[in-house]
C-alpha cells in the first residue's frame, strides 16, 4: 500500500481539533486529494470545511486508512462509528495518548492492522516528532506508509515495544508544554530584573527557539553548545550553578516531571 492507494480507496480521519487539523493541513499540502479525505468531526472548524474534504459523509467500504484523533476519553463513543473497518485491509492509526493497542484491538476487532502514534504540538509549524508501534498485523510496507503520514508533520522515530510509549508521552509528548513554562518563567524573571513585560517576552521566545534550533541542526551535542557558551566564572556560569544543583535544580525537577506524566500516562491506559 502506498500514497497512490491511499488516494484511491481513501483516509478518514476521526477527530480533527488541532493535531487532526496539523496532519489534514500537511497531508494536502503534500498533494493528497481532498475528495480522498472523509473526516468525522461534530464541530467542523470553519478552516475545515473551506478544504473541500469530505464532512460527515458516507464512509467509503474499504478505505486505506483510519486516523484517529479524538482525545482518550472520547474514545468509546467516537470508536462506534468506524467499528465496521475493523478486521479487514484498513489500516488504523491512532495518535490518542495514554490509549494501547489492545482497547482498539477489542473495539475494532483483534484482526485489525494498528498502529499506535505519539505526535507532539511542534507538528502544527511542521517541526513536530513522532513515535510508532504496530500491533502483530501491521506489515512492514504497512508501517512504512504510517510513517510516510506522520513525516507530513516533522520527524519520525519507530519503537521496540509498546512499554517504551509512556516514557515517549512524558518526553516528547508532553515536553512542549515544559518548554513552553520555560519561556513563561524566563520572561518572567526579566521582567524581574526590570525588564518590560513585552520585550522580556520577546527575548524568552526569541532565544529558546533559536536555542531549540541550534541544538537539533548543530553537530555539537548539547552538553558541548552549554560548555561553548559558558564562559569561567562569567554570567552564564552563574545561573547554571543554581539550574544544575543537584538537589533543586533543573536535573531534579525535570525528573519528577517526567515521572509524573509517565504515571499518568499509565493510568490513562486502565481507565
Amino acid at each position: 500500500m502506498n500514497m497512490t492507494d491511499v488516494a484511491a480507496r481513501g483516509l478518514i480521519l476521526l477527530g480533527c481539533g488541532k493535531m487532526g487539523s496539523a496532519m489534514l493541513k500537511g497531508w494536502l499540502r503534500s498533494g493528497l486529494p481532498p475528495k480522498s479525505v472523509w473526516v468525522i468531526d461534530p464541530h467542523p472548524s470553519a478552516w475545515l470545511k473551506e478544504q473541500g474534504v469530505h464532512i460527515g459523509a458516507d464512509l467509503p467500504a474499504n478505505p486505506a486508512i483510519l486516523i484517529i484523533a479524538v482525545k482518550p476519553q472520547m474514545m468509546k463513543a467516537a470508536l462506534p462509528d468506524v467499528k465496521a473497518l475493523g478486521n479487514g485491509e484498513t489500516l488504523a492509526i491512532s495518535i490518542a495518548a495514554g490509549t494501547p493497542i489492545k482497547i482498539f484491538e477489542a473495539m475494532l476487532g483483534d484482526q485489525t492492522p494498528i498502529v499506535r502514534a505519539m505526535p507532539n504540538t511542534p507538528a502544527a509549524v511542521g517541526r513536530g516528532i513522532t513515535a510508532l508501534i504496530g500491533n502483530a498485523n501491521v506489515k512492514p510496507e504497512d508501517m512504512d506508509l504510517a510513517e510516510a503520514l506522520l513525516l507530513s508533520i516533522g520527524q519520525t522515530v519507530r519503537l521496540d515495544n509498546e512499554g517504551q510509549m509512556d516514557a515517549v508521552t512524558a518526553v516528547s509528548g508532553s515536553g512542549p508544554a515544559y518548554v513552553f513554562h520555560l519561556v513563561e518563567t524566563l520572561a518572567a524573571a526579566g521582567e524581574a530584573e526590570g525588564l518590560p513585560a513585552d520585550l522580556a517576552m520577546q527575548l524568552a521566545k526569541a532565544t529558546v527557539g533559536g536555542a531549540g534550533a541550534l541544538a537539533e541542526d548543530s553537530d555539537d551535542t548539547p552538553t558541548q553548545l552549554r560548555i561553548n557558551v559558558t564562559s569561567p566564572n562569567g554570567t552564564t556560569q552563574a545561573a547554571l550553578e543554581v539550574l544544575m544543583d543537584p538537589e533543586a535544580g533543573f536535573p531534579p525537577l525535570l525528573r519528577r516531571a517526567v515521572a509524573a506524566a509517565a504515571n499518568r500516562s499509565r493510568e490513562l491506559a486502565d481507565e
